[in-house]
């Protein structure tokens, strides 16, 4: 069972990924990848040139495998999981972040744990971004607020 989180500045590579976590025994992936809106309809429709994602890489690679326990935890018929978030200046239609599960089968809870993955980073993962529009920036309030102990 082989397990990739990382916060990095690369271009995801989905094939390479995918075939890190896939073995013989593997006949089906869930994968949910986001990415970098051109026009975002948060608030006033608005143009989005580019978004900048940061992270404190230690403290969101740890959240990250968390996520990836909690996911075991709960689907024990999960093979591999992949979790990348990309940071850095990133532009409309780029992928930002990666979550693949894999297993033997389509009927075991694959697709639940991918969805499971990418709405419990986007609850634990300190990842901030800044929107940089055309007419000025600002910083997207997320989703993540620490609670004493976490």
């Amino acid at each position: 069972m082989k397990t990739i989180t990382s916060i990095t500045q690369d271009e995801i590579d989905l094939n390479t990924l995918l075939q890190a976590i896939t073995d013989d025994g593997t006949g089906a992936a869930a994968i949910f990848t986001g990415m970098v809106r051109g026009i975002t309809e948060r608030g006033d429709p608005h143009q989005t040139t580019y978004l900048e994602y940061e992270a404190y890489q230690p403290m969101a690679e740890a959240k990250m495998r968390q996520v990836a326990q909690e996911i075991r935890a709960r689907w024990e018929t999960v093979q591999g999981i992949v979790i990348v978030q990309r940071i850095g200046r990133l532009y409309p239609r780029t992928p930002t972040i990666l979550i693949a599960c894999t297993a033997a089968h389509r009927d075991t809870g694959v697709f639940e744990a991918a969805r499971y993955g990418i709405d419990r980073l986007k609850e634990i993962v300190p990842v901030w971004k800044k929107e940089i529009k055309p007419d000025g920036e600002e910083w997207v309030e997320g989703e993540y607020h620490p609670t004493p102990g976490e």
